[in-house]
C-alpha cells in the first residue's frame, strides 16, 4: 500500500509555521512507512516459509561422515528455507531401509545401492519407498597401505591373502590374519562377509566386524600411524581414504549376478566379484513425498561433485568439525552449488540466515 504525504497532511488555515511543520511531519511518516513496505524482502520471505507438515521431518541417521554431513545440510535448509522442524532417528543401514518402508522415518539421505541391492529391490516393490535424486557415484574396495604393498610386493589380489596371513596377525586368534570388515549392521557388512567367504578366507583370516563406524576408523587410523600391516574394507569418498596412502587389492571381475547374491544376507553360494561403481541416492517414504512435495523436490535436486565431497570430508577431518558445523561451513562457502537445488525465494531465506 502506498501512503503519500498528502494523505497524512494536517490541514491548516494558512501556510504558516504550523502548516509547514505538519507537512514535514507527514512527509517523514510517509517515508518511514514507505521504507517499511520495502524493507522486508528477508522478513517477508521468512514469514512466507510455512512447513508442509504439522510435525517434524524424520531423518534416518546413519553414522558415516558423508551421511552425517548431508543430513545436517538438509535439516538446516528444512528449518531456514521451508520452516520445518526435524529430528534424526539413529539407525543402521538395513534397519533404516525397513524403517523407511514402514514410514517410521521419512528420509534416508544416502542409499548405497550396491550394498543393499536385494533389500532395496524388495522395499521398492512394496510401493512404500521412492528413489529420488542422485547424490554422487561412490566406490568400495579392499585396501592395504602403500607401505604394506612395498613390504609385500607379491600381494596384489585379495585371493593372495592366505599366503600372507602371518603378516596380518589377529591378536585374538594369532594363527590367523585379521581382515577389518564393515561395521556391524551396515549393508556393506553383508557384502564383505559374503565376499570373505567366497574368496575362501575363512581358514586363514578372521573377519573382524567393528561395532561402529567410529570404532572402525579409530582402529584403522591407529594401525596406520604405527605402520602396521592391515587389510580392510572401506568406501569413498571418506576422510580416511583421502588422508591415507592406500592400494586397492585386485578382486575378480565384476559380475552382476554374483554381486547381487553377495548383497543378500541369505546368499546360499557366494561367489567372488569386484565392487561396481556405487550409485548413491536419496530415498523417501511415498507418503512423505505426497505430504511434502516441495521439500521432496528439493531433495531430488541435491547433487554434489565427487571432488567437492572429498574436499568437504577433508575439511571436516582436518578441523575436527561436528556434522552441523561442516554443514554450515559448506552453506556459507559453496552457495554456487546448493542454491541450484532451491527456488530463488527459498535460497534467499537460507542465505539470510547464515
Amino acid at each position: 500500500m502506498s501512503i503519500s504525504a498528502e494523505s497524512l497532511h494536517i490541514q491548516s488555515k494558512n501556510n504558516g509555521p504550523l502548516a509547514r511543520k505538519s507537512r514535514a511531519f507527514a512527509l517523514g511518516c510517509a517515508l518511514a512507512l514507505g521504507s517499511l513496505g520495502m524493507m522486508p524482502a528477508a522478513a517477508n520471505a521468512a514469514e512466507a516459509a510455512q512447513c508442509e507438515l504439522d510435525r517434524p521431518i524424520r531423518f534416518a541417521g546413519m553414522n558415516w561422515e558423508t551421511n552425517l554431513f548431508l543430513v545436517e545440510v538438509e535439516r538446516y535448509i528444512a528449518e531456514k528455507g521451508y520452516g520445518c522442524k526435524s529430528e534424526v532417528v539413529p539407525v543402521e543401514t538395513l534397519p533404516a531401509l525397513a524403517a523407511l518402508t514402514r514410514g517410521d522415518v521419512d528420509i534416508n539421505t544416502e542409499v548405497w545401492l550396491n550394498s543393499v541391492a536385494e533389500p532395496w529391490e524388495k522395499a521398492e516393490a512394496t510401493g512404500n519407498v521412492k528413489r529420488i535424486g542422485e547424490l554422487y557415484m561412490g566406490g568400495e574396495a579392499w585396501f592395504i597401505p602403500r607401505y604394506t604393498a612395498e613390504r609385500l610386493p607379491e600381494l596384489k589380489a585379495a585371493s593372495d591373502l592366505p599366503k600372507f596371513k602371518d603378516e596380518f596377525t589377529d591378536p585374538e586368534e594369532p594363527s590367523k590374519g585379521r581382515f577389518y570388515g564393515c561395521p556391524a549392521g551396515w549393508g556393506c557388512e553383508v557384502v564383505s562377509t559374503n565376499l570373505h567367504e567366497a574368496l575362501g578366507l575363512g581358514d586363514s583370516f578372521t573377519y573382524f566386524s567393528p561395532g561402529t563406524g567410529a570404532t572402525q576408523k579409530a582402529a584403522l587410523t591407529a594401525a596406520y600411524q604405527r605402520k602396521e600391516n592391515i587389510v580392510f574394507y572401506y568406501w569413498f569418498p571418506t576422510p580416511l581414504v583421502g588422508s591415507m596412502d592406500l592400494v586397492q587389492l585386485e578382486l575378480p571381475e565384476y559380475d552382476k549376478e554374483r554381486h547381487a547374491c553377495l548383497t543378500d544376507v541369505n546368499c546360499a553360494n557366494p561367489e567372488p566379484s569386484a565392487y561396481p561403481e556405487n550409485p548413491v541416492f536419496t530415498a523417501v517414504h511415498t507418503g512423505f513425498s505426497e505430504q511434502a512435495p516441495k521439500y521432496t523436490e528439493f531433495l531430488s535436486k541435491i547433487s554434489v561433485p565427487l571432488d567437492l565431497m572429498n574436499a568437504v570430508m577433508a575439511h571436516m577431518d582436518e578441523n575436527e568439525l561436528e556434522p552441523d558445523e561442516v554443514a554450515e561451513w559448506f552453506l556459507k562457502n559453496h552457495q554456487d552449488v546448493w542454491t541450484q537445488w532451491l527456488p530463488e525465494a527459498t535460497a534467499q531465506r537460507v542465505k539470510a540466515s547464515l
